[in-house]
């Protein structure tokens, strides 16, 4: 069963701050802020929200489709990335006369980060269409173009194909009547704990009132877990312990993967929850979206010592 994957490629420029931002930046002075950082590291990773989910259902054995663009200027290192990890390329995009979406992000010693994000190519997400992937059984629509949002949540609906709704970064994007209309379109919600209170405020809906108009609503709460609102009540997602935190860039994206592969396995919601929990464990301890490689027996490993339990085949 392929899942289709709608979101952003992009190329992550990534720095360390080697202080505090909060050190330096003063509450009071805001309306004049002017800052620079000495950041004496830097390095290029490939993300983006699309490329970020499809490799983490991909370590996980899941036949990951990515639907996305990039820009010709600069798409031939992406291409080859995907082509070396065995991801399929065909919904793909490449637009001309364009840069591939790209974020500058710098992290301090806290793991506070501030971002700048250039869209490029992303801002022409419409062009595709989510009805026309074949064989898909499973769908995502993360953070990428509006237009290109509103127009796969609505493909994905009309075409019967389940889907989560993950607006994340984009979620600024969506005023309280894009956002309600996408929840009722959407199979399932997906949100941390700060974009949870926004879409609620929003859309003038309590959390169980949005979970109430899907099959499930998935708040992640960072160190403290996740919750999953569901027919059957509530269930609590423990955090998985990670041995070393080295960067939480991409963790929400690896947690997603990991709930798509529990949905597309059948899982109960307490197991698909708790992988999507270890999966962005394994990636905080790694530098890069994507520079966690962890085989199939690891994962198995790491699920059975955080959890008392083996993971479903």
């Amino acid at each position: 069963m392929a899942t289709l994957i709608c979101g952003s490629l992009a190329y992550d420029n990534i720095m360390t701050f080697e202080g505090r931002f909060r050190e330096h930046i003063l509450p009071e002075q805001v309306h004049i802020l002017n800052v620079s950082f000495l950041v004496p590291t830097m390095r290029r990773e490939f993300g983006g929200c699309a490329g970020n989910i499809a490799y983490s259902l991909h370590l996980l054995g899941g036949d990951a489709r990515i639907m996305a663009t990039l820009g010709a200027a600069d798409a031939g290192p992406y291409l080859d990335r995907l082509d070396q990890l065995g991801l399929a390329r065909d919904y793909v995009r490449v637009v001309p006369e364009a840069w591939s979406a790209q974020a500058m992000i710098t992290t301090d010693l806290e793991n506070n980060q501030i971002t700048a994000f250039h869209p490029g190519a992303m801002m022409q997400s419409h062009l595709n269409r989510a009805d026309a992937a074949t064989g898909i059984k499973l769908g995502i629509v993360a953070p990428d173009g509006f237009d290109g949002m509103v127009q796969h949540t609505e493909q994905f609906a009309a075409a019967g194909v389940p889907f989560i709704f993950d607006p994340g970064q984009g979620l600024p994007l969506f005023d309280g009547d894009s956002l309600r209309h996408a929840i009722g379109l959407a199979t399932y919600v997906a949100v941390n704990d700060y974009e949870a209170n926004l879409v609620s405020h929003r859309t003038g809906w309590s959390l169980e009132e949005i979970a109430s108009r899907v099959d499930a609503l998935v708040v992640t709460r960072g160190e403290h877990g996740s919750q999953i609102y569901h027919g059957k009540g509530v269930d609590d997602i423990p955090p998985v312990a990670a041995e070393r935190v080295l960067d939480p860039t991409g963790c929400g994206d690896a947690f997603r993967g990991g709930l798509l592969y529990g949905i597309e396995k059948g899982f109960d919601w307490a197991t698909a929850g708790r992988l999507a929990s270890l999966m962005g464990a394994l990636k905080i301890e790694h530098q890069g979206p994507q520079n966690y490689a962890p085989t199939r027996a690891d994962i198995n490993a790491r699920f059975r010592k955080a959890f008392g339990y083996d993971l479903p085949a």
